[in-house]
């Protein structure tokens, strides 16, 4: 069942999709709609089961799910992934990859992957101040608290 993100608990897990672009303003809406029917039928037979999101930066697609009265399992994950498979088709983005990195750069959020956010390190255009968003979080908790962080604070500060 959908629900509203205030009413998602602490302990809930977390999901992570980074977009590898920023959604068009005239794409949102339709993202939006498209999620919330998803969240509203995933798990449709367990009345137990609460989901929430949220579209932050027009950028992350991020998935809130409650399991500890109803068990998420692997057709369920499976179910979630496929969805998210068939945003990435017809946006024509990625979401999937975590083999990236996403920081702040002034007002606007950057996308690289690993290999181009080292260099970037290494040329100090970001540093251990610049925040960087930790898109392998897992609760609402970490979510609230570690998702955006100083670089020096995450666990990306291998690369400095």
């Amino acid at each position: 069942m959908f629900v509203d993100y205030s009413t998602i608990t602490e302990e809930a897990k977390v999901w992570v999709y980074p977009s590898s672009r920023k959604f068009y303003p005239n794409e949102i809406e339709g993202i939006e709609n498209k999620v919330k029917a998803f969240l509203e039928s995933w798990k449709s037979d367990d009345e137990n089961f609460k989901a929430s999101y949220k579209l932050l930066y027009n950028r992350f697609i991020v998935f809130f799910a409650e399991d500890k009265d109803a068990t998420l399992t692997n057709s369920d994950i499976d179910a979630s992934v496929s969805f998210i498979l068939g945003l990435q088709q017809e946006y024509e983005v990625e979401l999937l990859d975590k083999m990236n990195a996403c920081f702040k750069q002034g007002e606007y959020v950057q996308y690289k992957d690993l290999k181009d956010f080292k260099k970037l390190l290494k040329n100090k255009a970001v540093t251990a101040k610049s925040i960087i968003f930790d898109n392998l979080i897992t609760t609402k908790v970490d979510f609230d608290n570690n998702w955006e962080i100083p670089l020096e604070e995450s666990w990306y500060n291998r690369y400095l």
